[in-house]
């Protein structure tokens, strides 16, 4: 190793390589890599001791305690590489949203004023039951267990609810059609 260190001497790295390449192979084996796993990870042990033959240290460590140290850390290195999967940069949910531009933000906040000053109006049995629906994600027959209210009583307020909204919001804004949307 000392003279793999300090003068890149060929002979010596074959010695080093035609006695721990077959072992490391071995070690991977039993690790559980495959066979072709198990020889690339044996060649790049291997190229590890040839470029960090420096990094070796014979007063912490022998020869083969450092090369199969170097090797369980390949190993480690490729099992979390299989493990965590490469992402593309390309993927629709890693990119931000979409900065929104300044008129659709503000017909948006308008849209969400009239909603929530025109829910306040709704009886409050309708209200309630819009509530559930929205803020805890309940459907209709959840609804209906919670309230002990038959299915077709939970339907007919909710339909009710989106009537008196629609009434009350500009046809041209389009709200209730996200409403109803949502809701479905």
């Amino acid at each position: 190793m000392a003279r793999i260190a300090a003068e890149k001497c060929r002979d010596s790295f074959a010695e080093v390589f035609d006695f721990y390449a077959p072992r490391v192979k071995s070690y991977m084996l039993r690790l559980g890599a495959n066979e072709i796993e198990a020889e690339d990870l044996a060649q790049d042990v291997m190229v590890t001791v040839w470029r960090k033959a420096g990094m070796y240290d014979r007063k912490q460590a022998s020869v083969s305690t450092w090369i199969f140290r170097v090797a369980r850390n390949r190993r480690i290195d490729k099992f979390r590489q299989t493990t965590r999967p490469d992402l593309d940069a390309d993927e629709p949910m890693l990119r931000p949203p979409d900065i929104e531009q300044p008129e659709a933000a503000f017909h948006r906040v308008q849209i969400e004023e009239t909603v929530r000053a025109e829910l306040v109006k709704l009886p409050p049995e309708q209200l309630e039951l819009l509530q559930a629906a929205f803020y805890e994600g309940l459907s209709h027959s959840e609804i209906a267990t919670k309230f002990n209210l038959p299915l077709g009583t939970v339907k007919s307020r909710i339909r009710l609810a989106f009537g008196r909204l629609r009434g009350q919001l500009d046809p041209a804004d389009g709200p209730q059609d996200h409403i109803e949307r949502d809701m479905t």
